[in-house]
């Protein structure tokens, strides 16, 4: 009996339970005045009781999930996206299905006899518009496109444009007639700000109108800039009043230096009044701050500025006098080859299949020492580094590296060393063009990697060209910007050493870069980012053109357009040697979605190569061959 009062008991106490549960859901629900879903949209006011609102963006994104049921004559739901996070859990939770997981997934995304059309109505702040749009890894295909556009166009109080998000989507959109689409590019070119770094430094602001040879940069400057340069010494900070690709080794190189760098439209002008004055400068994912600096921050930076690390002395050996083919290079030849031809040997003897690198042989560091002894410019070298004027000067730092520079040009090159190299030219390069590419010993180093400081001379095709381009590449060691970033990064002046490396020639139809990791989202880490133009890929890293952006997931499998490139001309060999420009029109793709795929798999196995490190990879595609010119660690910065 007790037994039955207990048990009886126990029941009263869930079903009161179950009661206040119900009474606390009914009053939620009264409380809510947004319903789960309306069959249209009437106004922007209906349209905010149910967006969501992205605050981690360079603007704010407010979204409205759409679900339409294509078994239900087309019925669409646009969803309280501030209730349902998925488009699954709407689904599910008003039991339009049960279906879950990887079953909902393949059918619904996948599949083109799907049930639902499942999409994001958006409005885009930077062009003042709405956009819908798919998940980037749905296949939808253009027919359901189509579907969905007319059937938002009917239920919603403003037509909206339809924005891809894959390579698929948008070769699907290209096919619609009649459909007006908005592109990642158009975004972006409508963006007023744009995070390149996160980062906070402290800098004397200087506004550059015109950047030449007459311009100084300090590297405690935050410079100002109309346009992106092709080389800048290190700084505190980089405002650039223009879009540029994310890409370009300015970009990469403030990563690298660890300082704030932006996109902030209209920059000069924001910025003439502060021009001079030491200011705070941090770049936030979708704001910057800016503010003049005060007594405790100056005195901290004195502090650290004093404080400075050790010297870094590169790493090289001179008793190596042996030309070396890249065949007979590893990545620990870098001691006596540098470190890009080192790579690149380590990268061709690893055998990729489908992809190659093109054949070359190296001039050690040991020439570079002969050289300099044999005209004296050691003696020159020494002068010019205890000048303290050269020191503490920074516009006369660049007349005695121009200067120095132009000894090297003058210096002559031993008979038997000129002969050599001739000869070895002449038999393996008969009638190509060859690249003549710096291989230093202060690439690459820990948290330094020198990209672009040093010089390049392309298709180079007679015996006094090459000599010449020898001693180009020698001299590069004493660029301006070489030496400021080395400067900045405590690496020991009279410890560098310049190896050429003389490669055959690529004339690509695209080039470009790539990078084993998304630069911008840390979360993102598994994708690969590339960066592509026609032609040589000279431009793609000086960045003075948007190039074509792509980003492949290979969790999504999907291939995502960021930007087209915006270049209205390329560059070729030209056949008498070096390179000319030729105009281009038309489509502004570069790369097809299964170039991508095979670049994206080559990255993969490159980083495997490596150790697993991230690597900045430069490449170039003629006809359907894949070659590797560059494979460096990519040091992602502060």
């Amino acid at each position: 009996m007790k037994n039955k009062l207990i048990a009886a008991d126990g029941k009263r106490v869930l079903l009161l339970i179950l009661v206040l549960l119900v009474s606390s859901a009914t009053l939620l629900q009264a409380r809510s005045t947004a319903p789960s879903s309306l069959p249209a949209i009437k106004s922007r006011a209906e349209f905010d009781t149910l967006a969501r609102v992205y605050t981690d963006t360079p603007y704010a994104l407010p979204h409205v999930m759409f679900v339409i049921d294509r078994r239900n004559k087309n019925k669409i739901y646009y969803v309280n996206s501030k209730r349902y996070r998925f488009h699954r859990d709407f689904v599910n939770g008003t039991y339009l299905s049960l279906e879950r997981g990887e079953q909902f997934f393949d059918n619904n995304y996948l599949k083109p006899n799907r049930r639902f059309i499942l999409g994001t109505l958006a409005y885009q702040t930077p062009v003042r518009r709405f956009t819908f749009e798919f998940w980037e890894g749905d296949l939808i295909p253009a027919e359901q496109i189509k579907e969905a556009s007319e059937i938002i166009a009917r239920t919603f109080f403003e037509k909206p444009a339809f924005k891809p998000n894959s390579l698929r989507q948008e070769e699907a959109a290209a096919t619609i007639e009649g459909l007006e689409r908005i592109s990642e590019s158009d975004l972006a070119g409508a963006q007023e700000y744009q995070a390149l770094n996160l980062a906070k430094g402290l800098g004397r602001i200087h506004v550059i109108n015109k950047l030449d040879e007459h311009v100084e940069i300090g590297s405690n400057e935050i410079i100002v800039l109309n346009e992106v340069p092709l080389h800048i010494p290190p700084v505190a900070g980089i405002i650039i009043s223009r879009p540029s690709t994310p890409l370009s080794h300015i970009n990469l190189l403030a990563k690298s230096w660890g300082v704030p760098n932006a996109y902030i439209k209209n920059a000069g002008e924001l910025f003439k009044e502060y021009d001079g004055w030491w200011m705070s400068f941090e770049t936030l994912r979708d704001r910057y701050n800016i503010q003049r600096a005060d007594n405790n921050q100056l005195r901290e930076y004195q502090t650290r500025l004093a404080a400075r690390r050790d010297v870094m002395t590169p790493r090289f050996n001179l008793s190596v006098n042996r030309f070396a083919s890249l065949s007979e290079q590893r990545a620990r030849s870098v001691i006596a080859y540098g470190a890009k031809s080192a790579n690149l040997g380590e990268v061709l003897n690893s055998r990729l299949p489908n992809v190659t690198v093109p054949g070359g042989f190296t001039i050690p560091f040991f020439y570079y020492d002969q050289f300099i002894k044999e005209n004296k410019l050691d003696d020159a070298i020494y002068e010019m580094m205890n000048d303290q004027r050269f020191v503490h000067d920074p516009a006369y730092r660049r007349e005695r590296l121009t200067a120095m520079r132009e000894k090297f040009a003058r210096g002559g090159i031993n008979a038997g060393l000129r002969a050599a190299v001739l000869r070895r030219f002449r038999a393996e390069f008969a009638g190509k063009g060859v690249f003549v590419r710096s291989s230093s010993n202060t690439e690459d180093l820990p948290n330094f990697n020198g990209a672009g400081l040093y010089n390049t001379v392309p298709n180079v095709r007679a015996d006094e060209a090459l000599i010449d381009a020898i001693k180009n590449v020698w001299s590069s060691l004493w660029n301006f910007e070489a030496y400021e970033a080395r400067e900045r990064a405590g690496v020991d002046h009279s410890k560098v050493y310049m190896a050429v490396l003389i490669q055959e020639g690529i004339n690509a139809d695209a080039a470009g870069v790539m990078i084993t990791t998304d630069p911008y989202d840390k979360e993102n880490r598994t994708s690969v980012y590339i960066s592509a133009k026609r032609g040589l890929g000279i431009r793609v890293v000086e960045g003075e053109k948007i190039a074509e952006q792509i980003m492949f997931n290979p969790v999504s499998n999907t291939v995502r357009v960021l930007t087209r490139s915006a270049e209205d001309s390329l560059l070729t060999f030209d056949e008498k040697g070096g390179v000319r420009e030729v105009s281009i029109t038309g489509d502004r793709a570069v790369l097809t979605d299964a170039v991508v795929r095979r670049l994206a798999e080559t990255a993969r196995k490159l980083k495997r190569i490596f150790g697993g490190r991230d690597q900045d990879i430069e490449w170039a595609i003629m006809g359907n061959q894949i070659y590797i010119v560059q494979s460096r660690p990519y040091i992602a910065g502060n």
